[in-house]
């Protein structure tokens, strides 16, 4: 198997190769063909996953197992998830896997030697309309160094095998020999603010309106909701910001290089009821959402992220706004409340 098999890189990447490489990754690529600032990386492919786990001999015991599970019972998946992932920690990477992840890697790193990355896991079914394993599978953030980022391929690997994931594809009628999945493996971005994005608003559905929350370093302490966000609301066509409120943001989740992680710190008192980002930066990811959706045909959920080295704003992930899409408009009082309840609501309709 040559090393081309087992890696792609994101600007190779279209929606037609989300067999191959996953819905995150294929969406990346798609982003870039667009002409969107997207930070630089590559997918370990679906091809490679299977070898993995066939050499492993995981998917024979995949099938010993599952063929019996009664997936009512959550001690009895979780057991199954127990011995998988357990299976999964304790064999190599195929030699020719190992290798390509490792060239891929250097290749990236280009004269820097070293770089952090994101290691992402990207499900074929993943932020796709109609089924969607968001929230489920595994991420790693400020990983650096081949041996580390083979390392971090692995756990996502096994993350496959949690009992959210083993029960998702059990409900999805997903068989085992199609259950595969990619990682992206993606350059870190060193954010001065972050924050999620949506083409429409997720509140009342109004698809004349973009809404923005945003918060101080990396985006996952918002997401997970560990801290309030600051919220504008955008005017899709004149482009105005229409509202804003800002929070006092208590965390940031900001990269600790010496020790090669991510850490949650304490927001300077100066900056925790100090807007994110500016009018003017909400303007122009307005703008930016507006092109997603432009390029998608549907209304959007963007991940984002200001870097804090030169201020470029920088797309890290898409996906089809999976509420408001699916139902018919119409008329609808707008509530008070986060865009971060509809995630999490969203979430759990899922």
């Amino acid at each position: 198997m040559t090393p081309e098999v087992h890696i792609r890189w994101f600007h190779e990447c279209t929606a037609s190769s989300t067999r191959e490489v996953g819905g995150k990754c294929a969406s990346l690529g798609e982003l870039i063909g667009a002409g969107l600032a997207v930070p630089p990386g590559f997918a370990v492919t679906t091809a490679s996953h299977g070898l993995f786990l066939e050499s492993s001999e995981v998917r024979a015991r995949e099938a010993e197992l599952l063929a019996s599970v009664d997936y009512e019972s959550l001690p009895a998946v979780t057991a199954v998830s127990q011995e998988l992932r357990s299976l999964v920690e304790g064999s190599e990477l195929p030699p020719s896997a190992a290798g390509a992840i490792r060239d891929a890697y250097g290749e990236l790193c280009g004269d820097a030697g070293s770089v952090a990355v994101a290691v992402r896991s990207s499900a074929v079914s993943e932020d796709m309309a109609g089924a969607s394993f968001a929230g489920q599978l595994e991420t790693y953030l400020w990983v650096e160094g081949a041996d580390a980022v083979v390392e971090h391929v692995r756990r996502c690997w096994g993350g496959f095998f949690t009992p959210e994931a083993l029960t998702y594809r059990h409900r999805q009628q997903i068989v085992s020999e199609d259950a595969l999945m990619s990682v992206g493996v993606q350059r870190m971005v060193r954010a001065r603010s972050a924050g999620v994005m949506f083409t429409l608003n997720p509140i009342n559905g109004d698809r004349s309106k973009v809404v923005i929350e945003s918060t101080w370093g990396l985006g996952e302490p918002l997401v997970a909701g560990e801290v309030d966000p600051d919220r504008f609301v955008v005017d899709k066509v004149m482009l105005e910001v229409l509202e804003k409120s800002i929070s006092d943001k208590q965390i940031e989740h900001r990269p600790d290089p010496a020790r090669r992680r991510v850490v949650v710190a304490d927001v300077s008192e100066d900056r925790r009821r100090a807007a994110s980002i500016s009018n003017a930066e909400a303007v122009d990811l307005a703008a930016l959402g507006k092109t997603v959706e432009r390029h998608y045909g549907s209304p959007q959920d963007v991940e984002w992220a200001i870097d804090a080295d030169g201020g470029a704003l920088l797309v890290l992930q898409a996906r089809p706004e999976t509420v408001w899409s699916r139902r018919e408009r119409e008329p609808t009082v707008e509530k008070k409340s986060s865009a971060l309840e509809y995630v999490l609501a969203d979430l759990l309709r899922r």
